[in-house]
C-alpha cells in the first residue's frame, strides 16, 4: 500500500506540533510550510478545521485515507463514544502497539517489522499491521537473531520514551502484553476526536 513519501518536516510544520520528521524543525521555523514564510494566515473555516484534524490524526498513524475511513465506519458501528472507539482501533493497531512498546523507533518503522514477518502475536506470525490487538495478547518479536538485534537496538535508543500503562513489557523476552484497552487520557493528546467525527458527519 501507498505511503506519504513527501518531506516529513513540511507535515509538523503545516499542523504546528511534532508529527514526522525532526522535532528540532518546530523550534528553527514554528510557521507554516509555502513560499509566502511565516505570514498571517486567514482564519479557517469549520470544515477546514475538521479537515486539518483529520489529516494530523491521519499522518501521525501513516494510514491513507481509505483505510482510515474504513476505521471510523467500523468504530462508529461499534457501541461506545465513537470518537473515543476510533482512537482505540488506531491505537491498538498491531504496527502502534509494537512502536509504543519500544521495539521501533517509529510507527513506520513497526509496520516494516510487522509486514517483514518478525512480530508473533501468542506465539503465532502476524504480518498484518492493521491487526487489532485485543486485551490479553502477548507480542513479541521472533525468536531470531535479526528480530531480536532489531528490537534491542529500539528498546536502547528510546529509553526515555515511556511504555503505556496499558501495555507491559518484559526487555528480556522482548515481549510485551496487552493488559487492556487504552482510555482516552492515555491516546493522542494533541487531536480533538470530536473535530472528526463531526467532519465525517458531513458525508
Amino acid at each position: 500500500m501507498a505511503r506519504y513519501t513527501g518531506p516529513s518536516t513540511r507535515v509538523s510544520r503545516r499542523f504546528g506540533q511534532y508529527i514526522l520528521g525532526s522535532a528540532k524543525v518546530l523550534e528553527r521555523r514554528n510557521f507554516p510550510p509555502g513560499q509566502h514564510g511565516p505570514k498571517s494566515r486567514r482564519k479557517l473555516s469549520e470544515y477546514a478545521v475538521g479537515l486539518n484534524e483529520k489529516q494530523k490524526l491521519r499522518f501521525i498513524y501513516g494510514l491513507l485515507e481509505r483505510q482510515f475511513r474504513r476505521t471510523f465506519a467500523i468504530a462508529k458501528r461499534e457501541r461506545g463514544v465513537t470518537g473515543e472507539r476510533f482512537l482505540q482501533l488506531l491505537e491498538t493497531r498491531l504496527d502502534s502497539v509494537v512502536y509504543l512498546l519500544g521495539f521501533a523507533k517509529s510507527r513506520a518503522a513497526a509496520r516494516q517489522l510487522v509486514n517483514h514477518g518478525h512480530v508473533r502475536v501468542n506465539g503465532k506470525k502476524v504480518d498484518i499491521a492493521s491487526y487489532n490487538a485485543i486485551q490479553g495478547d502477548e507480542i513479541e518479536m521472533k525468536n531470531v537473531n535479526s528480530s531480536r538485534q532489531l528490537a534491542t537496538k529500539a528498546i536502547e535508543e528510546n529509553r526515555a520514551r515511556v511504555v503505556p500503562a496499558w501495555l507491559t513489557r518484559n526487555d528480556e523476552a522482548l515481549k510485551g502484553t496487552v493488559t487492556r484497552l487504552p482510555t482516552r487520557d492515555e491516546m493522542e493528546p494533541g487531536i480533538n476526536e470530536q473535530l472528526i467525527v463531526e467532519y465525517y458527519s458531513r458525508f
